[in-house]
């Protein structure tokens, strides 16, 4: 038998995976090392153990169904913030923040979001208007009023809810609100500052999906997300927040991002989203992603609302773009469609009044 050397090794907790691991499969036990060994064969153990401890939540909870991140209550703590904000900005001697709005035509679904909005900015402590116009109103109409609403100091923000009638042009009546007012964020020199990371109003729906990414925990840095749907108002501004650098004035998600949109061939989409950690539907196609679209571990936010006839009952409810139902079961973190995303947006909106308010009395 050849006598063997032994040097001491030297260990290093960066490195300890590399110079534990070879012992535990190739050391001889000799007397002399014992206790060195067994010092090794602990910091394996110990090195296991926080390594398992350090992997993403939705790694803990693979064996069960996925996270349900509850929109309506995620709300329900920005209301509270909103509603400290808005009593300090009063105690102060401030104006109340006043949200205005401009309906057009009869679009029941619009009348719908309109009420909802402003219910809310009355439970948050947010005065509103709404101003009706009907369908055959005229472009030129609408924007003489928006600029009337522009001119007055007692508007902090401004909506005209859309879609809008065939006959007006809506980019035209989105640029004629005024940037600093514009708490949809459609105005072009919103979009224009966030394209290049700066501080603006960013349109309420993406800003609520970014906003329950971060609550819920969900890592973002390094990681793939696909977005499926390109709109200028919600997939666009959704995969901009998600692939800038963190570390830019208004901080985005430094992801990996890649957007689909109804181009995409469906097997390509597929490619896609089997390898994405993050997925945000935002097509607007009832069950577009399904479960064998969806990678273990996954989180899928669904941003869809779809009216179809629910057969059982005859009546009309809402569903999402995802499969709900079959990717719960694989996926880590999931919204529900009502309650996710929906909910949020409402609460975004109204935090942005704020913001246009806080912003209007230091110019």
């Amino acid at each position: 038998m050849h006598a063997r050397t032994h040097t001491r090794p030297t260990h290093t907790r960066t490195n300890m995976a590399a110079s534990v691991s070879p012992l535990r499969s190739s050391f001889r036990i000799c007397s002399p090392l014992t206790a060195h060994y067994q010092r090794c064969r602990a910091k394996l153990r110990t090195h296991r153990r926080n390594e398992s401890q350090s992997r993403p939540l939705y790694h803990s909870v693979r064996r069960h169904a996925a996270v349900v991140i509850s929109g309506t209550e995620l709300a329900r703590q920005i209301h509270r913030e909103i509603q400290r904000d808005v009593e300090e900005l009063v105690a102060h001697g401030n104006m109340r923040p006043h949200l205005g709005v401009i309906l057009v035509g009869d679009d029941p679904a619009s009348h719908t979001y309109v009420k909802n909005k402003t219910r809310a900015a009355t439970i948050l402590g947010i005065s509103s208007d709404t101003v009706v116009r009907p369908s055959s109103v005229s472009q030129e109409e609408l924007l003489e009023l928006i600029d009337k609403m522009n001119r007055d100091w007692r508007v902090s923000g401004l909506l005209v809810q859309l879609p809008l009638p065939d006959h007006i042009n809506e980019r035209a009546v989105c640029n004629a609100i005024a940037p600093e007012k514009d708490v949809d964020g459609f105005h072009i020199v919103n979009i224009g500052k966030l394209c290049l990371d700066q501080r603006s109003m960013v349109p309420a729906t993406p800003a609520a999906v970014w906003e329950m990414i971060k609550r819920a925990g969900i890592e973002t840095v390094g990681k793939n997300v696909l977005v499926a749907g390109r709109s200028k108002n919600v997939g666009m501004p959704i995969a901009m927040l998600l692939h800038t650098d963190r570390n830019h004035e208004r901080p985005g998600g430094d992801a990996t991002v890649t957007i689909a949109h109804r181009c995409t061939p469906r097997d390509q989409l597929k490619e896609l989203t089997v390898l994405a950690d993050i997925i945000i539907a935002a097509a607007g196609v009832p069950g577009l992603i399904t479960a064998d679209m969806v990678k273990e571990g996954a989180a899928v936010i669904d941003v869809g609302i779809n009216r179809i006839l629910d057969r059982n009952t005859g009546k009309v409810r809402l569903i999402g773009d995802v499969d709900y139902e079959g990717v719960k079961e694989k996926a880590a973190f999931i919204t529900p469609v009502p309650g996710g995303v929906g909910p949020m947006t409402v609460a975004m909106l109204m935090k942005n009044t704020v913001t246009a308010a806080r912003n209007a009395l230091m110019h």
